[in-house]
């Protein structure tokens, strides 16, 4: 064991008295210390290098995919800036209807009474767009010729598909698990869901749409705008589920370039959904029917992101029996409440006369005595033969 150590023994000797130096003893830290820094400091003078290690800088063959990083930042880089120089602003757009956020959940015919946000202020971005913004929509400024948009939309389109042709497509798109499918949800056929479209589009010759929430009160509605901004067909509908063709000539080069909105613009002010005193009621009758309507039993219940295709023809069934319905809107929310009530207004039609604690009281108004005779007529007369 001594042979072993005697290097040991040896860098801890000490001084002798006799040499006339105080005697001092060093630890081994203190020698492993001294030993490194020697090190480190011969190898500093002898090599060339400045940078010599072990304070030299990382090389590049440690990470190698340091310079697959460096290629693709470029390369992204690169595709930005083609990108910018292509896009030549203000963007123009031949698109013959004017831009909204939603088309669907908008009227254009009912206007706004104020703005919660300045209208000069573009959803498109300053000088993006050659529309100006009114605070509702960027309307066009050309006049376009509506019949030679529709021989447009046909040639793309092509021929009718046939009933084999049509098969084949639903059951390659109709399933839940497939690929390319969008979700409709409360704001609707808004205006960036086109440009979804037509990137789905790109690879699939149909798009499955799923329609959730208020616009399901008026699926023809929603078909409609659907079919008129896109330029498509729907070949398949059931209950909320739609097919969006985008026809046999389509041409991915030669689509309508449609600018996106940057942001969600507020939405205006409009009148009162529910006044003080119904139309053709007194203060007195208008009380009595809201104390009836909360009292009786609700017709419906609705709940959240539901389906609510079958909604409007229920009430219209329950206004030949009953003048006041409720319905039961806990679970919506008191902004979607509010939206039902607006369009049942316009579909059934009928007079929204409260809405508190999320439940919807509708009164069917008041009916004219010339349209009972007029239905008591046809009942009555009989069906000439043919």
């Amino acid at each position: 064991m001594l042979k072993l150590f005697s290097w040991r023994r040896s860098s801890l000797h000490t001084l002798s008295p006799d040499s006339g130096i105080p005697s001092f003893r060093l630890s081994p830290l203190s020698l492993l210390y001294i030993s490194r820094f020697l090190s480190q400091f011969t190898s500093k003078c002898l090599s060339e290098d400045i940078y010599d290690p072990p304070f030299s800088p990382a090389s590049n063959t440690q990470n190698p995919n340091k310079k697959t990083q460096k290629k693709k930042k470029k390369n992204k880089d690169q595709a930005q800036l083609d990108c910018k120089k292509t896009q030549e602003f203000p963007l123009k757009s031949d698109l013959p209807f004017d831009f909204r956020y939603s088309y669907s959940e908008t009227n254009p015919s009912v206007e706004p009474i104020g703005f919660r946000e300045p209208p000069k202020f573009s959803p498109f971005g300053p000088g993006r767009l050659d529309r100006k913004w009114t605070g509702t929509c960027a309307p066009a400024e050309q006049l376009v010729d509506l019949e030679k948009v529709v021989e447009e939309r046909n040639k793309v389109l092509g021929e009718p598909l046939s009933d084999e042709e049509v098969a084949e497509l639903v059951e390659r798109y109709r399933h839940s698990d497939c690929s390319r499918q969008m979700n409709l949800g409360k704001g609707g056929v808004t205006h960036n869901m086109l440009e979804d479209i037509y990137n789905h589009w790109k690879r699939a010759e149909a798009v499955r749409i799923k329609c959730l929430g208020v616009p399901t009160l008026d699926m023809d509605n929603v078909c409609f705008h659907l079919e008129d901004k896109s330029g498509g067909k729907i070949i398949y509908r059931q209950i909320n589920i739609l097919l969006l063709y985008r026809g046999r000539n389509y041409d991915l080069k030669n689509r309508p370039a449609i600018p996106l909105m940057l942001w969600r613009p507020y939405a205006p002010i409009y009148p009162k959904l529910v006044k003080n005193v119904a139309d053709g009621l007194t203060f007195e009758e208008t009380k009595e029917m809201r104390n009836r309507g909360l009292n009786s039993p609700p017709l419906m219940k609705l709940s959240r992101n539901g389906v609510y295709v079958y909604v409007v023809h229920k009430v219209r069934e329950a206004f030949e029996i009953e003048e006041v319905v409720r319905l039961d809107c806990s679970h919506v929310g008191a902004n979607d409440c509010k939206k039902i009530g607006a369009k049942l207004r316009d579909l059934v039609p009928c007079v929204p006369i409260l809405v508190k604690d999320e439940q919807l009281i509708l009164w069917r108004g008041k009916k004219d005595p010339t349209q009972n005779s007029s239905s008591l007529m046809e009942l009555t007369t009989p069906l000439m033969p043919s």
